[in-house]
């Protein structure tokens, strides 16, 4: 199978599409909406960045040269995506007690710290909006040259009614938006006009701004993306990738504001990933305050890789519905997947035989068909239940399979449980299993946490403890 046959699904199409390079291009140039650098990465963003590491992955497997870019926003982050209410970082340092700088730092390097535990490959270029300001002011001022910005007493706005495709990326209703406004928008002209610079606030002087020819403030948080990707990658890229929230307004935005300024299409592919969700919420957000981290689920005594297997049992574009349940089963499926590929580790082979070049392409079409990670997960399975397969060629297909799943099943080494250890972890179900008897939940709960972190991982019946495993 060529590379030419790898299918993905792209927003600006709503439509599947076969994925190649124009000619004179030789390598992809994808572009990943960053972090906001104010709190911890809940998990809910981290499921964006798997499905954008199992893009560049897919890519690289299917023979491209990827040119990775993810920016960092570090200023400019409104709390409201209608351009009002308090910068994100200015946010963050009220709460924490630290300066814009030291919050964006900490958090960038968490971010950074959140993506090596999920085995998540980093990026070609990390580049931050406050490193690109004069980048920012310059593509600012090319849209005023052309007529396509207007002042208001806060700052540098985009006239959105002067790009007649404005509506087309996210398929919005202008006429809808027009006859039943009843918001206050201020100075603008329009309500999905945005801020391409704001200005600082008169009288007082904000930890992050700048000079501009409009006077000092700091960019707005859509004109980063725009600014930064062309840098980086040209004025037309290959593809975009951010979370479905971004669709409505941020990706609109900079798709106007790109090809105003330019005159060429922004970025030929759109991929986003679909929202996490917990309990009854609509999606996780870190703005309601009640968030989960890595670092919670990893208290909790959970392998991170396991998060990544959880996520890619959906599909990207479908929502994942998060519960502690959902986590142990994809716990005890890692679990189950080191068992049965830890015999291949250290061996060497390659894939020669009709049939182990049959699940190779059967392997390829799953990934081929828009990144379908369940159904390759399931063909990882079922290659490693044919006993028709030589040894030598399972280890190759494990490896071959698992630079796109990332699952490092190859990378551990051999663990030897020693007798000692074994004798703990039945002497504390004993306990757990009494603890139960006596209805002591609390206690249960705790020596199930103990046991995790042993890296035992048990399995409940009506009668107590039915089975256990190491993880």
């Amino acid at each position: 199978m060529s590379k030419k046959s790898l299918f993905l699904y792209n927003t600006a199409s709503r439509s599947k599409e076969k994925f190649v390079l124009p000619q004179d291009v030789d390598e992809v140039r994808m572009y990943a909406c960053g972090p906001t650098v104010y709190h911890y990465a809940h998990i809910g963003n981290l499921r964006t960045y798997l499905f954008e590491d199992l893009l560049r992955r897919s890519l690289e497997y299917f023979g491209f040269k990827v040119r990775h870019v993810i920016n960092i926003t570090d200023v400019g982050h409104m709390t409201s995506d209608q351009d009002d209410g308090e910068d994100k970082m200015e946010k963050g340092a009220e709460r924490t007690g630290k300066s814009v700088w030291e919050v964006a730092e900490f958090y960038a390097e968490k971010f950074k710290e959140d993506l090596k535990l999920l085995n998540i490959l980093p990026p070609v270029i990390w580049c931050k909006a406050t490193d690109n300001i004069k980048e920012q002011i310059e593509l600012i001022q090319r849209l005023e040259e052309k007529g396509y910005t207007y002042k208001t007493s806060d700052g540098i706005y985009f006239d959105t009614m002067k790009f007649p495709r404005y509506a087309d990326f996210a398929h919005l209703d202008i006429a809808g938006l027009k006859s039943g406004a009843r918001i206050d928008i201020g100075e603008k002209k329009f309500t999905t006009d945005f801020a391409l610079w704001k200005f600082s606030p008169k009288g007082s002087k904000r930890a992050m701004e700048w000079d501009s020819p409009w006077g000092t403030g700091f960019p707005g948080w859509h004109v980063e993306c725009s600014a930064m990707a062309m840098k980086y990658l040209g004025e037309t890229i290959d593809i975009h990738c951010g979370g479905t929230d971004h669709i409505r307004i941020h990706h609109t935005n900079e798709i106007a504001q790109s090809e105003c300024a330019t005159g060429r299409l922004f970025s030929r592919f759109w991929m986003h990933g679909e929202f996490l969700r917990e309990s009854n919420l609509e999606k996780m957000s870190k703005s309601s305050g009640d968030f989960l981290t890595l670092d919670f689920l990893m208290k909790k005594g959970f392998d991170p890789i396991a998060y990544r297997l959880l996520s890619f049992t959906s599909h990207y574009r479908n929502y994942l519905n998060f519960s502690w349940e959902a986590m142990e089963s994809a716990q005890e499926s890692l679990n189950a997947l080191r068992r049965k590929t830890e015999p291949y580790i250290g061996l060497e082979g390659k894939v020669e035989s009709l049939d182990a070049r049959e699940w190779s392409l059967k392997f390829r079409e799953c990934i081929a068909d828009d990144l379908n990670s369940s159904a390759a997960i399931s063909t990882l399975n079922l290659m490693l239940a044919d006993s028709a397969l030589a040894k030598g060629e399972k280890s190759a297909l494990i490896e071959e399979f698992d630079t796109v799943l990332g699952f490092q099943l190859l990378k551990r080494k051999k663990v030897e449980h020693s007798v000692e250890e074994i004798e703990k972890i039945k002497a504390l179900i004993e306990e757990r299993n009494f603890a139960r008897s006596v209805k002591n939940f609390a206690e249960s709960d705790r020596l199930r946490d103990v046991l995790l972190k042993l890296g035992a991982v048990i399995k409940d019946g009506k009668d107590g403890t039915t089975s256990w495993e190491w993880k």
